[in-house]
């Protein structure tokens, strides 16, 4: 009972990150950016660093206020260059654009001190280490998110179905802005590669076996929750790195359910 308790934050943590990341998920797929929050997520990674140098704490509110800018430029020019995307794919802007901040994060780091620890902490992140005012902090942002989802959920769904509203650009750019809010809380916590598992993998499994957005959604908390349980005390067990072995598991869940599905479509 006391192992649990002291781990109850990042189960708490957890919590919330599936909630959030499993319904923007279904928007990412409805768009097709599949690599969108992976791009997103490396930006705000480039932001935590700039903010480091900055000489910001990570984890305070000015070390997440300089990711943050980072962030909202990379979904401001996402949004913009939706004008021409006739002429330029989406796919090969978010590429391009996670490129440029990976490369940026490995030179920005190259004569700091510890720079491959703080690589680790942003592919993997601390999630085993949150406390109570972590938790806090992301429940906060992650309830604004969701209320302004839920009051304006018909033009974001418009918008992913891709039908024609008025201000269609206005409404993208808060899509991304809100979708790099969270982008940014959840790398500084969970790092990189569990916030992509967490975005796609519930999402894409659950679409696949339901039509219906409410289906998708609860078999997708569901089935996240229970990846991340799974990984977190199996982390616990081998000693670790929790966000890598999670991710192990969401991966190892994603290519299984590929194979058996292929299997019965013959």
């Amino acid at each position: 009972m006391s192992e649990l308790s002291y781990f109850l934050p990042a189960i708490v943590l957890l919590l919330c990150l599936i909630g959030i990341h499993c319904y923007l998920g279904l928007h990412v797929l409805m768009r097709e950016v599949i690599f969108i929050d992976l791009s997103l997520a490396q930006v705000a990674a480039m932001g935590y660093v700039v903010s480091l140098i900055l000489g910001f704490e990570l984890g305070t509110w000015g070390s997440y206020g300089v990711a943050l800018l980072h962030t909202m430029g990379g979904a401001l020019l996402f949004a913009y260059c939706k004008r021409v995307e006739h002429e330029i794919s989406q796919e090969s802007l978010i590429g391009i654009t996670y490129a440029f901040a990976a490369s940026m994060v490995v030179l920005l780091l190259n004569n700091v001190g510890h720079g491959m620890e703080h690589v680790k902490n942003m592919l993997v992140g601390r999630i085993l280490w949150v406390d109570w005012h972590d938790v806090i902090k992301v429940v906060v942002l992650y309830s604004i998110v969701g209320l302004i989802h839920y009051f304006y959920r018909q033009r974001f769904f418009s918008l992913s179905k891709k039908e024609n509203i008025q201000n269609a650009i206005f409404w993208d750019f808060i899509f991304y802005a809100l979708f790099g809010v969270v982008i940014t809380s959840s790398v500084g916590s969970a790092g990189l590669l569990l916030v992509f598992s967490l975005l796609i993998v519930p999402a894409q499994i659950s679409s696949v076996l339901f039509k219906a957005i409410k289906n998708r959604l609860f078999f997708g908390w569901g089935l996240g929750l229970l990846i991340s349980v799974i990984g977190l005390f199996t982390s616990l067990k081998v000693d670790l790195p929790t966000g890598a072995v999670t991710v192990f598991f969401f991966t190892a869940t994603a290519i299984v359910f590929t194979f058996i599905r292929a299997f019965l479509a013959k």
